[in-house]
């Protein structure tokens, strides 16, 4: 039941009114714009769609609305970010009835947990779910780090058919095609380290800041695919102030920022996160408008293979 998951998976932002209420529409709208970009699939509810302040029935209320939206065109996944295992069981049997197409499983959070409550909250929550499952390794943010090891063991859940690695060590690639080979598709999600990632072998990205500037983004991606690595090394380098803004706490209002900044959304978050202000928010500012200035001429986007590329 592998899935072929593979190419750009972006993480989508949770588009909100000024009063912190959902704004499904322009969700909706951003997501039209990603795919017609030439996405591979699209995760809504992770931890750039500010997962955690949403209430389960909002969550469930945007799942139903994205898929509705979304139409089968590319996969639609969801963040799994409870912090509970039943109540993430909850959430993927809920989703999985309003026809989502998978997961990106978290370790649950706001808990340190130990490599077996890691695996067993992982575990528990596949067999709520005969959907696929990426599982998101962060553990810079989520303090829970899931090993090539850890992998191994878990090789035996059929579910878990991708992971996301954000250790940002790009050593953890080849560390994890020497443990478990090809048994998943290999996504990384440090926006920064994407080249590198590349050249190394990876199947995806699941990609945060390139959703402000989807053409350049996935023509990007391509490059890498076709391993036409001077010209991906020269987009690469004009990317890089913009892609380093999703490494920072604040990395939602940052790109939210771009993304309105570009015409495709606008900036609101909901509390306790804040809108930018003073200084910090110039000096965002002025990297956003800098990458519009400065934007590349990237070819008319035509949908071809997001296969791995693992020649250097």
């Amino acid at each position: 039941m592998k899935p072929h998951w593979q190419g750009v998976f972006p993480a989508v932002t949770t588009q909100m009114k000024k009063d912190g209420s959902l704004d499904l529409d322009a969700t909706a709208r951003h997501a039209d714009v990603l795919i017609q970009s030439g996405v591979a699939g699209i995760i809504f509810l992770g931890s750039l769609g500010e997962n955690q302040t949403l209430t389960a029935e909002e969550k469930r209320r945007l799942i139903q609305a994205m898929v509705k939206s979304v139409n089968g065109r590319v996969p639609v996944l969801s963040g799994v970010a409870e912090s509970s295992t039943a109540e993430a069981c909850r959430y993927v049997r809920d989703s999985e009835r309003l026809g989502l197409d998978g997961f990106m499983l978290m370790p649950a959070m706001l808990y340190k947990g130990d490599p077996h409550e890691t695996m067993t909250h992982f575990r528990t929550v596949a067999k709520a779910s005969g959907l696929p499952i990426m599982i998101y390794n962060n553990p810079i943010s989520y303090a829970n780090d899931i090993t090539p090891e850890m992998f191994a063991e878990l090789a035996d859940q059929k579910n878990f058919v991708a992971l996301k690695e954000s250790s940002g060590d790009t050593r953890r690639i080849t560390d994890l095609r020497n443990t478990v080979g090809d048994r998943y598709a290999i996504f990384t999600g440090v926006d920064d380290l994407v080249l590198e990632c590349a050249i190394l072998g990876i199947d995806g990205w699941v990609a945060g800041s390139g959703i402000a500037f989807p053409a350049e983004n996935q023509y990007f991606w391509e490059l890498t695919r076709r391993g036409q690595w001077d010209k991906a090394r020269e987009i690469y380098r004009w990317f890089m102030p913009l892609l380093h803004l999703d490494v920072h706490t604040k990395f939602v209002q940052y790109i939210k920022l771009a993304v309105q900044e570009c015409g495709l959304g606008a900036e609101w978050v909901r509390a306790p996160r804040l809108p930018l202000v003073g200084e910090e928010r110039k000096r965002i500012l002025t990297v956003i408008h800098d990458g519009i200035a400065n934007r590349p001429t990237v070819p008319k986007q035509r949908k071809v293979s997001s296969g791995s590329a693992r020649a250097a």
